[in-house]
């Protein structure tokens, strides 16, 4: 069982910078880019939801699940 981040993805349709989500967000921009290339193992439901509300997005449009299987 895998979760996949596609928060680069989300970014790019929406036309939006590490630097810009960064600022919007609250968010540094090391930890976001860990999360943009997939390098975390949990984030907290407060960060999800500020990325959510900055790129106009739901969850699922960010985290994907792959069955290993």
């Amino acid at each position: 069982m895998s979760i996949i981040l596609r928060l680069d993805r989300v970014m790019a349709d929406r036309k939006m910078s590490l630097n810009e989500l960064s600022e919007r967000v609250g968010v540094s921009n090391v930890n976001l880019s860990k999360l943009k290339t997939g390098k975390v193992s949990a984030i907290r439901f407060s960060t999800l939801n500020a990325i959510c509300k900055a790129l106009n997005c739901q969850p699922g449009d960010i985290l994907e699940f792959i069955d290993d299987e």
